[in-house]
């Protein structure tokens, strides 16, 4: 019964960002990826960790792949952002 229950809860959550996403207007995206930024370094924290706890060798194992998948997030995110922030700038020097 659990696992039907974590299923619906999977697919309400896939759902609910998709809607939410679809919504967002393109001007509100950069300060979004930086919120989502934020919460990426959260994340990078927490795995950084669970990889150094010294529990199980899994443990370890999965807490230095979520590092690894956080840092590839957290750079990615800030390329994007960096990106949208230079479509709003001027063009041609101007200060």
């Amino acid at each position: 019964m659990e696992i039907v229950f974590l299923a619906f809860i999977l697919m309400l959550s896939i759902f609910l960002g998709f809607e939410l996403i679809n919504k967002v207007p393109a001007t509100l995206h950069t300060p979004l990826m930086s919120g989502s930024n934020a919460i990426s370094g959260i994340t990078l924290v927490g795995a950084l960790t669970s990889a150094g706890a010294e529990h199980t060798v899994l443990a370890t194992v999965l807490g230095t792949i979520a590092v690894a998948m956080a840092t590839i997030n957290v750079i990615g995110g800030y390329m994007v952002t960096d990106r949208m922030l230079a479509m709003f700038k001027k063009k041609g020097g101007a200060k």
